[in-house]
């Protein structure tokens, strides 16, 4: 680990732009906001981020640079070191950022996960296989219909049923009714099937009612919910897992607009770094193979990321879904490892029967190879 923020950035410069002019707007967009010219010689001397590397990669006008910033300009707030990792030049193009080495005292601060993935493990029931997860859906059904899904999904034993994301407040399934009903659903039927399932409700909303319905949650004997966390924002990730114990998984809907193929942020340092920092326990992503366009390199790089050593930092479960098919369900199983959240939603309610088609999902991970 570092005291210095160093970020890889791969920049493609225009037929006008000059690589280190473009490197070096960079280092003093994201800390003064000056030209150099009009920075005092002592702050300069301090805050501005440094040119470390910079030279050419294949490919037309694409260059690598990797720029310092101080650990001054961050502090040890995690809203600050993404504006200076990401700030003002998001609104420029041509600037992505391929990889990050952390400070060591921001990582200290922020805490990361808390439980993270042996806590999620207990959650289940600690089984020596990946835990198999579904979404509640679709969007427009009532209250009592969505719990009665709830209650299929863990008669068949499923580790983790949450929300679909969409699922907020809509007048066709209120979220207090729904989480209520939904809650009641899968106690009942785990306890009568000698499952271990739980129920993770979508708390994403504004801030004061995510909080109140977070708490609510935890008060119905909900073990964790789901946030979107570009959406409510990042902190609310450690807020609720403070002030509530609640297990936080984090959907990355909105996250796409970081992932252009020559600006933005690349999806390990989003999903596997930055979810993780700011306290996710599960993080989902799109699996290769699904619609979402995802490769299998980048999911393994994804997976990485979150499970790696990471300064105290406990590692975070990654959650693939997205396309994966429950009779595939071994191989992603014996492809990622046991400390997998394998996340499947469609082929399993094309099923047909989702207490039997759960099953077999069960059954496909219970006898999983990690050798395969």
């Amino acid at each position: 680990m570092t005291e210095t923020l160093r970020v890889t950035y791969e920049l493609r410069a225009e037929h006008d732009e000059d690589p280190r002019t473009k490197a070096r707007d960079i280092a003093y967009e994201q800390t003064v906001e000056l030209s150099p010219a009009l920075v005092p010689g002592e702050v300069d001397e301090r805050i501005p981020g440094r040119i470390e590397q910079l030279e050419p990669l294949p490919g037309d006008r694409l260059w690598q640079a990797v720029i310092a910033f101080p650990a001054a300009a961050i502090g040890t707030e995690l809203t600050q070191a993404l504006n200076v990792l990401f700030g003002n030049i998001s609104l420029k193009r041509g600037i992505r950022i391929v990889d990050v080495e952390w400070p060591t005292s921001l990582l200290d601060a922020v805490g990361g996960p808390r439980l993270g993935i042996e806590g999620l493990r207990a959650m289940a029931g600690s089984p020596a296989r990946p835990l198999v997860a579904t979404a509640v859906k679709p969007m427009g059904l009532g209250a009592a219909e969505l719990a009665d899904i709830c209650a299929r999904f863990a008669r068949g034993g499923i580790d983790i049923i949450k929300d679909d994301h969409g699922l907020a407040n809509q007048p066709s399934a209120p979220y207090y009714e729904r989480v209520a009903r939904s809650q009641e659903a899968v106690t009942g039927a785990a306890a009568a099937s000698g499952t271990r399932s739980v129920y993770f409700p979508n708390v994403s909303a504004p801030w004061p009612h995510m909080m109140e319905r977070s708490e609510y949650a935890r008060a119905q004997g909900c073990p964790g919910v789901l946030v979107n966390p570009m959406i409510t924002g990042l902190d609310a990730i450690h807020s609720i897992a403070d002030e509530t114990g609640l297990a936080v998984l984090a959907h990355p809907s909105l996250t796409g607009s970081y992932f252009l193929p020559d600006h933005g942020i690349v999806p390990e340092v989003l999903l596997g770094d930055i979810f993780r920092m700011a306290g996710a326990d599960a993080v989902i992503y799109p699996n290769v193979g699904g619609r979402f366009g995802f490769s299998g390199a980048l999911c393994g790089r994804i997976n990485d990321h979150l499970r790696r050593p990471f300064a105290g930092l406990r590692a975070a479960m990654p959650a693939p879904g997205g396309g994966m098919a429950v009779d595939q369900a071994g191989h992603w199983a014996a492809r990622y490892g046991r400390d997998t959240i394998l996340l499947i939603g469609g082929s399993l309610y094309a099923q047909g029967d989702l207490e039997t088609g759960s099953r077999r999902l069960r059954a496909a991970v219970e006898t999983f190879d990690e050798r395969e």
